[in-house]
């Protein structure tokens, strides 16, 4: 308490702070302000005595942390408020988080303090007068609901509503760090377009896992204390973003999105249903008996050209192949994957398998059929009888980690135009959902960040990138809520995990490259529109920006010697960058915005009004 009141009414860092005073507090400002000693120094002790009193009937009781501190700066376009109108606002934050009700004499001890034209400081002791204990639990969402509504009654920029939807944000030390460092983005923002890239990309828990592994992150599994094989949770690090003890700086999957959490992120690959699938020895569609795997999601065939659902198959398989070591362990590893399997047995020894086939759900012919390659349809080195004179000993093994190097470019084409087919379905169900259900469409929504995140990995374009980027607000549902799949989602969660097969283009992809991109586009016109009708005005400012970077990305080079839109690099953030990465996106054009940086604000949304950091000390 002692150090931030003489930091509040001292010079500041860099000699920023003038006139500083009280402007509203538990008492009058008049009776709270500080009195000057006869050196003319600042005398606080009656002030701090005020303050801590009620700390003292608590005992035991106290918070940990028990000052509470809360930043509330307007944005720079706002006019410049008077003592009055601050005075009201902080009042009014106080009666809407419950410490200090108008008219509660036994409320918390409080103060606001002004030296500057565009901030206040409040500060409170988390104690009652009466003895009572404040909760202050998810109070970072009261706090935003106060922001919004001084926000319509001054006329003040409007920020976007907690809900959720908005990323964590770096906290400023971060971004300071990155730039001392020479970084082009703060490690929580790296960290965070890494994990869902990988999760894009990957259709297991354990590939999200090797993915990550394989881009150079750090990983940090959080196991179950009643089964020590089962992971509850992660954290991911980059090698070189250090702490002061030499330790690597963990961020939660929590911590970088609401959406990836371990049990959101198992959620893209789980499917209710049984397991196994009766059905005759001849034409045994399904892996091993059993529970489900929490990791199994079939990649949907329905959007896939026959030489993409081949190309995608055969590399599977030949993965499958080589991280097995028996016909069991093979089939169960194309399972987990999604693989349908149906297996022929010899006649004279029914027990034994000669020969196999491998399709993709919802991968149907024009009879209605699914449609099953053998394995020497696939690749020659796929047969029943190689793969078994494999796994004897008979043939060396070659083990093959990346699963593009199994692709022709024209497979890769090919893969390019069944995304963008995906990507125009979607659009059709986003406009059609749009009109007679618009939350059916919130999964098409949430999987249009997948598909963008892994073409920006594929392509190496920046604006991607930057489109999947400025996309992130605009996929997420409110309040962390995921959404029922539907066919559309599906689909473009399924063409996400097939670029992320195809690997990088070619100089001779640039046209497959701009008809993805231009669907890409359509779709998030179509996004936009429907964030529009259902009045969600920072969703429809996410998704266009999104369109913004992809209509730039259309309008690039495309000749190998011209392509800018392939150098990822971006240059470091100025000090004024740094200095406003605080504030939310506008809703139309922001207000009194919040900060908060405490536990317990963590949990809400990042979008609140910017500049509120709720410190407890």
């Amino acid at each position: 308490m002692q150090g931030l009141i003489r930091y509040l009414y001292g010079p500041g860092r860099f000699n920023e702070h003038r006139n500083p005073h009280v402007v509203a507090g538990f008492d009058t400002p008049a009776a709270l302000e500080p009195g000057m000693l006869a050196d003319g120094r600042r005398d606080f002790r009656r002030l701090e005595t005020l303050l801590s009193q009620p700390l003292a009937l608590l005992a035991d009781r106290t918070h940990p942390r028990p000052v509470w501190h809360l930043p509330l700066r307007a944005h720079p376009d706002d006019p410049i408020l008077s003592d009055d109108q601050w005075a009201d606002i902080a009042t009014e934050i106080m009666q809407r988080t419950g410490l200090a009700p108008r008219g509660d004499s036994d409320a918390v001890r409080w103060i606001a303090v002004r030296h500057a034209d565009d901030h206040i400081h409040i500060v409170a002791t988390l104690a009652r007068v009466d003895g009572g204990r404040p909760n202050v639990w998810n109070d970072g969402y009261r706090v935003r609901d106060a922001c919004r509504t001084v926000e319509d009654r001054y006329g003040l920029r409007s920020t976007a509503p907690a809900d959720r939807t908005a990323a964590r944000r770096p906290k400023r030390a971060e971004a300071e760090k990155a730039v001392r460092e020479g970084r082009t983005e703060p490690a929580r923002t790296a960290l965070r377009r890494q994990v869902q890239t990988a999760a894009a990309g990957a259709r297991t828990e354990q590939e999200f896992f090797d993915r990550l592994a394989s881009a150079g992150i750090l990983i940090h599994k959080r196991m179950s204390r009643h089964d020590p094989h089962t992971a509850t949770g992660y954290a991911v690090a980059l090698p070189s973003d250090r702490a002061p003890s030499g330790q690597p700086v963990w961020y939660g999957g929590g911590k970088l999105a609401a959406d990836l959490t371990l049990p959101k992120l198992r959620r893209r690959w789980s499917v209710p249903g049984p397991r196994r699938t009766t059905g005759p020895r001849i034409g045994l569609c399904s892996g091993p008996a059993g529970p489900q795997a929490a990791d199994y999601q079939p990649v949907s065939g329905r959007h896939l050209s026959g030489r993409s659902a081949r190309a995608v198959l055969r590399s599977t398989v030949r993965q499958a192949a080589d991280q097995a070591r028996t016909s069991d362990e093979f089939f169960e590893q194309l399972h987990r994957v999604g693989v349908l399997i149906r297996q022929r047995f010899s006649q004279t020894h029914p027990g034994q398998i000669t020969g196999y086939a491998v399709s993709l759900p919802e991968h149907l012919g024009q009879d209605g059929k699914l449609i099953w390659y053998s394995g020497g349809r696939l690749a020659a080195d796929l047969t029943w009888s190689r793969l078994t004179q494999r796994w004897n000993g008979d043939v060396r093994r070659q083990r093959s980690d990346l699963v593009q190097l199994d692709l022709i470019p024209d497979e890769r084409q090919a893969i390019y135009q069944d995304a963008a087919r995906a990507a125009s379905y979607a659009t059709g169900q986003i406009r059609r959902y749009s009109v007679i259900n618009p939350y059916a469409a919130r999964d098409a929504c949430w999987a249009a960040a997948d598909l963008l995140h892994s073409a920006a990995q594929a392509t190496g374009n920046v604006h991607l990138r930057r489109a999947a980027d400025a996309y992130d607000r605009a996929a997420r549902a409110p309040f962390g809520r995921i959404p029922h799949p539907t066919p559309a989602g599906q689909g473009l969660r399924t063409a996400a995990r097939i670029l992320a097969l195809a690997g990088r283009i070619t100089p001779s992809m640039n046209n497959a490259v701009t008809v993805l991109t231009q669907s890409l586009l359509t779709l998030m016109v179509a996004v936009t529109q429907l964030h529009r009708a259902r009045g969600r005005p920072p969703q429809e400012a996410a998704s266009r920006m999104a369109c913004t970077h992809l209509r730039r990305s259309s309008a690039s080079p495309t000749t190998p010697e011209e392509t800018p839109w392939l150098i990822t690099s971006i240059s470091p953030s100025s000090p004024a960058t740094i200095a406003m990465s605080g504030f939310p996106a506008p809703e139309t054009a922001t207000v009194v915005r919040s900060r908060a940086d405490s536990s317990t604000a963590q949990r809400s949304d990042q979008s609140r009004p910017s500049s509120a950091r709720r410190h407890r000390r």
